[in-house]
């Protein structure tokens, strides 16, 4: 039969005892100055070294060379009390949980007044003291409190306020403590290097942390992971289905699902952990203590360095990614509602159930009311706000660039906005070569010579909707901050706005994951094709692309494409793309001037504006001009009139608008103009 690890590799000296370098030292030093005590009291967790070191103590007062700190290992004493040797009959251990009662204490203590058989000192070791009863203690009370010179008493317990207090009162304590993660590593790969085994790297931190801390405990499930161990050691696959913890990659998706806001990844990591048949008890936990490192690592970036954590490279690295993805409020909110949540599983028959809802907390702060929820929110908009901040300077200097560097009449939109101020100094006569693209325009570019708002039209360039829809495609990402991953972060904010504006496309979205961001091409990954030919749609992808304005303040194009089709895009018409709608930049041919013979005209504003225009050079009101006439709308003189399909959308923002309409004409008026509309009257030429 194979001797157990713990019993194997248990210490012999104190030099040998790990981790407990505050408890061994003074020990030494009192051994070589020769001031021993009568009774020791060890306290500390189970698998910590209180009865190994007892047994050492024990084994160091009785050696030939006694009492010294280094036991000889030679004589008869010294091999009696081998960790793998016989015992001495003058060191007797005593387990106070099947003999702690008033009797087994008055039989002790008939039986210590005899000599030692062989050795210096008869020493008994009372293991868990703290199961010795009131009456007991008080029958060794007398005992303790005055022994023979050659008896040493040794209690040692996992819960010292328990002994009696008039008992502790005459002992030295020596409180004993758990060993820490880099300890025990240690003495873990020294055991794996002394037996020969190959371990993966990943395996050491499962064995510390199932331990822990626990010597005893850690070397008995390294033990039993030897004990299955293949030809090739042990692999971290079949360590992780022996002791039943969770899967990192595992934690890790369900801590990426939740920094991205990912719903559908949390709820299938969930499904995961119970369709593998774990408890839904321990992923919460393992959830917990991945939460716990990684307010660690947001606290103290340094935290390996420093010994706070331990594990892997490659995943210490991951855990400092996602702690810098979540923040520190979010994070303590985490920790807080797992927390709560494995409170309220004790005892439940639904454990899944309480799982789900716990990560329904953890994704709605706004459901809750509490500091923490608002904490995290309030971290969520600074991120988001850091996150447009930092992707402002990469678009301000091309924005700035047509005003500052390039005139105005050289702007292929601008041009037109800037070609009223030069037209003011000319006659009203002459045409405009300065603005060849509209001709039709000319007669508003003309009336300004005649209205007094002319010095304050030039300042319509300053619209930013217009030099922004100009320069879009000369703009590049705006990616002073933004990748991929701080898309995913604040995604579900744009699945906020979309839901707000149009629920139809909030409804495709939900289906739908951010996988890539190329310069101002931001690609959405979906299941199914015939989704993603509907989220491709034009007003799917103006409405993406207006909340990612609203949250981001960006210009960007949005695709689809459809998950496994090799990335083929399923994307929405070209003319998604910003400032490529209207074709302004291109002069349009000059076209004849309509005539009111060709075209109808609109009535005239006042009696004497029916005659053709070459007839008169000038206008008694604001509402005639000497160009050529406005397009007409049907004459139901209303204030505002109609634009005609053939003018461009943004002439409104583009061009002078003109003087403010006139005045409703009046009747004679009126009846002139059914009658040209009606009968097809005209007005007769002077001198006819």
């Amino acid at each position: 039969m194979a001797l157990a690890l713990y019993r194997k590799y248990r210490p012999a000296t104190f030099a040998e005892v790990v981790g407990q370098e505050h408890v061994t030292a003074p020990l030494m030093q009192a051994l070589a100055s020769g001031r021993i005590n009568h009774a020791y009291l060890f306290s500390g967790p189970r698998g910590c070294g209180k009865t190994s070191s007892a047994r050492i103590l024990a084994r160091s007062l009785n050696c030939v060379d006694g009492p010294t700190p280094t036991p000889c290992g030679k004589c008869d004493s010294c091999v009696a009390l081998a960790p793998d040797g016989p015992g001495s009959l003058d060191v007797i251990e005593i387990d106070a949980a099947s003999h702690g009662g008033v009797d087994d204490a008055r039989d002790l203590r008939e039986r210590a007044f005899f000599a030692p058989v062989s050795s210096r000192y008869k020493v008994y070791i009372v293991d868990e003291a703290h199961m010795v009863s009131t009456q007991g203690f008080n029958a060794l009370l007398k005992l303790v409190e005055e022994p023979p010179d050659f008896l040493v008493f040794i209690f040692a317990t996992t819960e010292p306020d328990k002994v009696l207090q008039t008992i502790r009162s005459r002992t030295h304590h020596y409180p004993f403590r758990l060993l820490p993660p880099g300890t025990m590593r240690g003495l873990l790969e020294q055991i794996c290097t002394a037996e020969g085994v190959q371990v993966e790297p990943p395996v050491i931190p499962l064995v510390v942390r199932a331990g822990g801390g626990s010597a005893r405990d850690s070397l008995s499930v390294l033990d039993q992971l030897l004990a299955g161990a293949g030809p090739d050691g042990i692999s971290y696959v079949r360590a992780v289905a022996l002791l039943g913890v969770t899967d990192a990659s595992l934690l890790d998706d369900m801590i990426g699902a939740l920094a991205a806001g990912d719903r559908a990844t949390v709820f299938q990591a969930v499904d995961r952990v119970v369709e593998a048949g774990h408890d839904p008890r321990r992923f919460a936990a393992d959830l917990l203590d991945r939460l716990r490192d990684l307010v660690v690592l947001d606290a103290v970036p340094d935290a390996v360095a420093k010994g706070l954590l331990d594990g892997p490279t490659d995943q210490l690295e991951r855990m400092t990614d996602q702690a810098r993805s979540l923040g520190t409020a979010t994070l303590s909110r985490f920790a807080d509602v797992v927390h709560a949540g494995l409170t309220e599983m004790r005892g439940t028959t639904a454990p899944r159930l309480l799982l789900e809802l716990v990560c329904a907390r953890m994704l709605l702060p706004a459901a809750s009311s509490d500091l923490g929820a608002l904490l995290q929110r309030v971290e969520r908009l600074e991120r988001r706000q850091a996150i447009s901040v930092a992707a402002e300077p990469a678009a301000q200097p091309i924005a700035e660039k047509p005003v500052a560097q390039k005139p105005a009449a050289e702007r292929p939109v601008a041009a037109k906005p800037a070609a009223p101020a030069p037209v003011a100094e000319k006659p009203a006569t002459q045409a405009d070569p300065v603005v060849p693209a509209r001709p039709v325009e000319q007669p508003a570019a003309t009336q300004v010579t005649e209205t007094p708002a002319v010095p304050e039209k030039p300042a319509v360039p300053e619209k930013p909707a217009v030099p922004d829809k100009a320069t879009a495609a000369e703009r590049p990402a705006p990616v002073g901050g933004l990748d991929v991953a701080a898309v995913r972060q604040i995604w579900p904010e744009v699945l906020e706005v979309v839901k707000r504006e149009r629920k139809r496309t909030h409804a495709l979205l939900l289906t739908s994951t951010v996988a890539t961001l190329e310069g101002e091409l931001l690609t959405l990954s979906i299941g199914s094709p015939p989704l993603a030919r509907m989220l491709s749609e034009q007003s799917n992808v103006e409405q993406i692309r207006s909340a990612l304005r609203e949250v981001l303040g960006v210009e960007w194009q949005v695709r689809t494409t459809v998950e496994g089709a090799g990335g083929a895009p399923s994307a929405g018409p070209p003319s998604a793309a910003p400032g490529t709608a209207p074709q302004r930049s291109d002069p349009a041919p000059a076209t004849p001037t309509p005539t009111p013979t060709a075209t109808p005209t609109r009535p005239p504003e006042t009696s004497r504006s029916s005659a053709p225009p070459s007839a008169s050079g000038s206008s008694e009101d604001a509402g005639g001009s000497d160009g050529p006439p406005v397009p007409e709308v049907p004459p139901d003189y209303d204030d505002g009139p109609e634009p005609d399909p053939r003018d461009d959308p943004y002439a409104s923002e583009l061009i002078d608008p003109g003087p403010p309409p006139a005045a409703k004409p009046s009747t004679e008026d009126a009846a002139i103009s059914l009658l040209q509309s009606s009968l097809g009257a005209r007005a007769l030429e002077s001198g006819s």
